[in-house]
């Protein structure tokens, strides 16, 4: 049943959009062939990964580096407009992926990066980025601390792999390490065209040293352009290059007196060369995270804006793209001011697009992840997040909340790490901001000990005090951030900031106790409005410096580190979820989606992303073990008990110990291709290349016994030793036949939770996401597995067949019957776009023995009507049955109690062609008689 080909042009809602990751090896070109395909499927909008351009080989595109140019890798402008035009023919139209927050910086790509360091604080791009030219450190005034070193300054000045070079078409000379250029201030030429006696240099020399006299700045930048063309020109006689050559030789770092040169040009710089290690500790410029390739600009200034969001408006404004996804909102100064200034710019636009693309409201997603108990802010006007929220909560009434506790007990026995994942949490965040994030958490302490200076009352509060309540606050925040604006805190902040320093009083010592009330009333207690400018401004600074660390402290301890420590069952352990709430209700579930149709129609709803720890469908195989929480004990003691004689011993510890052992043993039932016999030798070799890659992710990213920075190599290969050794064909115990075998007991489970997960998904209110694909079961794990090429043509086959999901039940582990469910319900949403973008949304209830087996709604816009069923909670009454479906005599007189709304209209079968009324009662015996999942829709 294809979706709807009555409009050629794209719908300003979309209906459902199809992600799609981007780079040289997957071309926009590469995108065109595959557009018919969408189309027939039911998407309305493809939603690209970043494309402007992106540092060389990026995989993602989120390392931009020109934000004015389409990614030349991808294709560049031209192959843009390409598939423009292939989904406007098709009716079709798509959403960008954009990245305001950072750019790449480092290497040899980033324009405005170079001229940062080549200008300093003269830069017309000095303030673009965020860099404190006047931090704590005197030695770093006026000048960045650039930690790209692979070692210490001092270790890679002998070496040799920093040296100069000269560029015979710029006559510019710099300093190259590697992958890495820095340029050199034009005024240090002339000490450096001094280190030889030749008079003509002396003459270049005396013009440089001319740009060393203060003037206005474009004046001096033009006198250094004429200066370097005059090098250029002298480059380009046989014995102008014998001498820029001997000048590059003088300071030859392999030599004492090169390197003592080489040093003294360097520290002359606006710049000081380091470590990359130094990063943690001193750096003065904000990075994205602690990754030191991403520095954050400063977007919130309105230069910075139209220089990164030209190209952006101009492609929306030509009818290029149709909205918008912020990536990483909250790393933002004024994430509120920032999307309110976007939705102005963008619908001013909208009257300048060409016929054929939608004149409606652009799209405007933000990435942004919510704690459980945060709601997303109305008045940002944005049309919602890119989905985590739906994740969590589809996945979260999936979960049988009776396995919370008895998991949870399993874990803490067997590994002796907590069984509260908040411990676990806090734990990791006192980690992140000992070691990680220190120089951030330095640079707010500073902010914040400058306010306590202004006031003799407060002044002998020292830094190190004021370092020791900041970590506790942060600590125990629960929350991403706060929005601490001019007129201070609005409610949801103070409570955020309440909680925060309650628990912060808990652990604090009490002599630093009296600063939690200080630092309440600094980070907005009191509206800066308020205070005279000067403390307005100092407030204002330090409450943003707060809120752009708590957000990255956030993300770095809990989906970076404690996600990996945590394994009570790690379907939970996702973006956007909260591990300790391990499931939420039906009747919770309901009202999340009450409130989105409500409030955000829009919003994105997703279960997998480039970005998420693990597919969607190993998620929902794991779903099925909190249903079976002793039968996961006993395997694991046995488990356990089989492979303990292949462990080794590593700095006195076992290797792995129990916390990796347990998590391994759940990405290894997870990820088992439902076609995978254990006696395949090439499949299981093939498997193992896929979890040691993620074993090798999880220990670092969990930095326990590893980590990225100082990776423990021997640990790493005892952890890798194990895995091979475990599923080794000539093993006695047969584990392989064991994990098969458990992996069959689950996988109908995992099914059933996958069809339900993709028809919520699909009918629920908002926007589906289909992640490149997921229209088959998607058993990957965390990136680059799940960023592998997609065999499209096999996805377009099954759709060509048009085969009903009932028919394909029986071969359901091929994963055809997931694709067939997704295209039977997108070609829903095309008939009935009003329904799904405006309807009611309608929790339905079901009475009867296996009431809590159930979950299902409608949807009703006028005579428009919809019903959807899925099976919840399947795998006890599965037992050992092969097929995702539980027996109709299982439901017994269960049965669905249907609203009035529904009641006495003419239902389709849009799953499986049959047709019936809207009686009062729907047993569920006859609705789920031949699929786990149902759909019934009028006309």
């Amino acid at each position: 049943m294809p979706a709807s080909e009555n409009s050629d042009t794209a719908p300003a809602t979309p209906r459902a959009t199809a992600r799609l990751q981007f780079h040289k090896d997957f071309t926009l070109d590469a995108a065109v062939p595959l557009v018919p395909y969408f189309r027939k499927l039911g998407i309305s909008h493809l939603y690209a990964s970043p494309v402007l351009k992106a540092r060389p080989g990026s995989t993602h595109g989120y390392d931009i580096v020109d934000p004015e140019r389409i990614n030349p890798e991808l294709g560049g402008e031209e192959a843009l407009r390409r598939l423009v035009a292939a989904l406007r023919e098709n009716g079709m139209g798509l959403i960008l992926d954009i990245v305001p927050n950072h750019m790449g910086v480092g290497g040899a790509d980033n324009g405005w990066w170079l001229d940062v360091l080549e200008w300093g604080p003269q830069s017309p791009f000095a303030r673009f980025f965020d860099i404190d030219w006047n931090p704590p450190d005197p030695a770093l005034n006026d000048r960045m601390l650039a930690p790209f070193l692979g070692a210490p300054y001092g270790t890679v000045l002998e070496s040799g792999d920093l040296a100069l070079h000269f560029e015979p078409e710029s006559g510019k000379i710099y300093a190259e390490y590697f992958e890495h250029r820095f340029p050199l201030a034009p005024r240090s030429y002339a000490t450096m065209l001094s280190a030889t006696d030749e008079p003509q240099l002396a003459g270049l020399a005396q013009v440089f040293r001319a740009l060393g006299v203060e003037g206005e700045r474009d004046a001096v930048r033009a006198a250094a352009s004429i200066a370097l063309d005059m090098l250029a020109g002298h480059a380009r006689t046989p014995e102008g290059r014998a001498q820029i050559d001997a000048v590059i030789a003088a300071h030859d770092p392999k030599t004492d007196e090169g390197r003592t040169r080489l040093h003294a040009l360097l520290e002359a710089q606006n710049y000081r060369l380091a470590w990359w290690r130094a990063a943690t500790d001193e750096i003065n410029w904000r990075r994205f995270f602690d990754v030191t390739s991403l520095g954050g600009l400063q977007v919130e200034r309105p230069r910075v804006f139209e220089a990164t969001h030209a190209l952006i408006l101009s492609l929306y404004a030509d009818g290029l793209i149709d909205g918008v996804r912020v990536d990483h909102v909250d790393g933002l100064a004024d994430p509120r001011g920032y999307c309110r200034k976007l939705r102005r710019r963008l619908e001013g636009l909208t009257a300048r697009r060409p016929e054929g693309a939608p004149k409606g409201h652009p799209l405007l997603l933000i990435e942004k992840i919510l704690a459980p108990h945060e709601k997303l802010r109305r008045d940002w006007m944005v049309d919602g997040t890119t989905g985590y929220n739906f994740m969590d909560e589809v996945a979260g009434v999936l979960h049988d909340p009776a396995g919370a506790e008895p998991l949870a007990a399993t874990w803490h026995a067997m590994t002796g790490r907590p069984a509260d994942f908040g411990e676990e949490a806090r734990e990791a965040r006192r980690q992140i901001l000992r070691y990680n994030l220190a120089s951030e958490l330095n640079a707010t302490s500073f902010a914040l000990r400058r306010i306590a200076m202004r006031d003799l009352a407060t002044r002998d509060f020292t830094l190190t005090a004021i370092r020791r309540a900041l970590t506790e606050v942060l600590v125990h925040f629960p929350a991403y951030r706060s929005y601490l604006g001019i007129a201070g805190r609005s409610e949801a902040d103070r409570r955020l900031l309440d909680w925060a320093i309650s628990g912060a009083r808990r652990t604090i010592r009490e002599t630093d106790r009296p600063l939690l009330d200080l630092l309440n009333s600094w980070l907005g207690g009191d509206p800066p409005r308020s205070l005279p400018h000067a403390q307005r401004r100092e407030r204002q600074r330090a409450a943003i410096r707060f809120q752009q660390l708590s957000a990255p402290v956030a993300a770095k301890s809990v989906e970076d580190t404690a996600f990996y420590r945590y394994g009570r069952l790690i379907s939970r352990n996702e973006v956007g979820s909260e591990p300790s709430h391990f499931a939420i209700t039906p009747h919770a579930f309901h009202a999340a989606c009450r409130d989105r149709a409500k409030y955000f129609p829009r919003e994105m709803l997703a279960t997998a992303t480039h970005d998420t720890k693990r597919g969607e469908d190993t998620r929902a195989r794991l779903a099925a073990i909190s249903e079976l929480p002793e039968e996961w004990a006993a395997t694991l003691t046995r488990w356990t008990r089989l492979n303990s004689v292949l462990k080794k011993e590593v700095d006195g510890e076992p290797a792995p110990d129990a916390t990796d052992e347990i998590m391994l043993y759940q990405s290894l039932i997870g990820a088992w291709p439902l076609d995978l016999d254990p006696s395949d030798e090439a499949g299981v070799e093939a498997l193992i290349k896929r979890l040691a890659a993620w074993q090798e992710k999880a220990l670092r990213e969990g930095k326990r016994r590893s980590e990225w920075a100082v990776p423990n190599e021997p640990y790493e290969a005892a952890c890798r030793d194990f895995l091979t050794a475990m599923l080794a064909n000539d093993r006695p115990s047969r584990l392989r036949e064991e994990v098969a075998a458990l992996v069959r007991r689950l996988s109908p489970a995992g099914a059933v939770n996958g069809l339900a997960q993709a028809l919520i998904r699909c009918t629920s209110p908002g926007i589906p996401d289909l992640y490149q694909g997921t229209e088959f079961w998607d058993f990957s794990l965390v990136d680059p597995d799940n960023r592998r090429p997609v065999d499209f043509a096999a996805r377009a086959a099954a759709l060509e067949a048009g085969e009903p999901p009932v028919g394909l039940l029986s071969h359901w582990r091929d994963g055809r019957v997931k694709a067939a469910v997704i295209a039977r319900a997108l070609a829903l949403r095309a008939r009935h776009p009003a329904l799904f973008a405006e309807g009611e949304y309608i929790p339905v209830e079901a009475e009867g023995p296996m009431a809590a087996h159930v979950l299902a709604f409608a949807r009703r816009a006028g005579e428009a009507a919809c019903l959807t069923v899925v099976t919840r909670l399947p795998a006890r009454a599965l037992g050992d049955s092969s097929d995702p479906l539980i027996p109709a005599e299982a439901w017994g007189e269960t049965a669905l109690v249907l609203p009035p709304a529904l009641a006495g209209l003419p239902l389709q079968d849009v799953l499986g062609d049959a047709g019936m009324t809207g009686e009062e009662r729907l047993p569920l015996a006859t609705l789920l008689a031949r699929l786990p999942v149902s759909l019934l829709a009028t006309g």
